[in-house]
């Protein structure tokens, strides 16, 4: 049945139903004593993991949430699929907050109650929007960003459908087909919003949340990874540029800094630019997401600078 737990990945995984361990002549005591001596790892109340299966996936990147999800799909039963922040992490998608303990599933059913650890929404569900990934039943990686785009805020559906776009997980008329399919849910106005802003260019949630920065403050959109500068061939690739303004703004996370030898190529990168004559701006994540008016401010003494020279240089052609 679709949204049930498989038997191969309950094998893989060791996903254990006391119910099951019941089913096959181990007492309450026994499970007791298999749990004391480490033996069975409970997650959820009434499932267990079998510590020698868990262990092969505990120190993978993302293993440990595929265990605890793969448990979820166990407690919920055959018509839950892992959704939402749950499903995003599991396809590699990036969220602009750090989720958070609890695994996120969609049923169709209403009448699940959340337990501890555990999220359900109660939603309707296409078989269209259902697929199996990692061994699990999931949400679409379309349903998955636009669940997201309507449930979180707009920068974060920006991060997340800028991410899955990015790493070719899905497409625009993947992810704008799932927002028509809920034409009329809640939180499906901003879903529309985010798919239609989406940009798979943008190569970091930094560089995502950026662009709607840029935009609330009232910039004109920039083009995204531009080549620029250098008379042979390009001086490098720009985050964010603006013709009309010969203007290069570039969003800097902090292993930029960290490591000398990138700061160092950054510096001569910026030197070439500007001796091109092209405006260079740079913005950190607390700009970024603190600073708004500081990044319009500087944005706008750059354009200014910027059209000056773009109007001297068309005139001395």
């Amino acid at each position: 049945m679709p949204g049930s737990l498989s038997p191969e990945i309950r094998q893989l995984t060791g996903i254990v139903t006391t119910a099951e361990l019941l089913a096959t002549g181990t007492t309450a005591n026994q499970i007791r004593g298999m749990v004391s001596s480490g033996t069975l790892i409970p997650v959820f109340r009434g499932v267990y993991m079998r510590a020698e299966q868990a262990s092969k996936f505990s120190d993978l990147p993302g293993g440990k949430h595929l265990l605890e999800a793969a448990a979820a799909v166990a407690v919920i039963g055959n018509s839950a699929v892992v959704s939402h922040q749950s499903a995003a992490q599991l396809y590699g998608i990036d969220l602009l907050h750090k989720p958070g303990p609890q695994v996120t599933l969609t049923s169709r059913e209403r009448d699940w109650k959340n337990r501890p650890g555990i999220h359900v929404y109660a939603v309707d569900l296409p078989d269209s929007h259902r697929t199996v990934a990692s061994g699990l039943p999931m949400t679409t990686a379309a349903r998955t960003v636009v669940d997201l785009a309507r449930t979180l805020d707009f920068k974060a559906g920006v991060v997340a459908a800028d991410s899955a776009l990015r790493r070719k997980i899905t497409s625009k008329p993947e992810l704008e087909s799932a927002v028509a399919a809920q034409s009329n849910w809640r939180g499906v106005r901003r879903a529309a919003e985010v798919v239609a802003f989406a940009d798979k260019r943008a190569e970091s949630p930094l560089e995502s949340i950026s662009r709607v920065v840029f935009r609330d403050v009232g910039l004109p959109p920039p083009d995204l990874q531009v080549w620029l500068g250098g008379k042979v061939e390009p001086v490098g690739r720009v985050d964010f540029y603006w013709k009309k303004y010969r203007t290069v703004a570039e969003v800097d996370g902090a292993l930029k800094y960290d490591d000398p030898t990138r700061a160092r190529l950054q510096l001569k990168r910026d030197a070439l630019l500007r001796a091109d004559e092209f405006e260079v701006v740079h913005f950190d994540w607390q700009d970024i997401t603190k600073a708004p008016d500081y990044v319009a401010e500087q944005m706008w003494r750059a354009f200014r600078r910027g059209a000056s020279t773009a109007a001297k240089r068309k005139t001395a052609m």
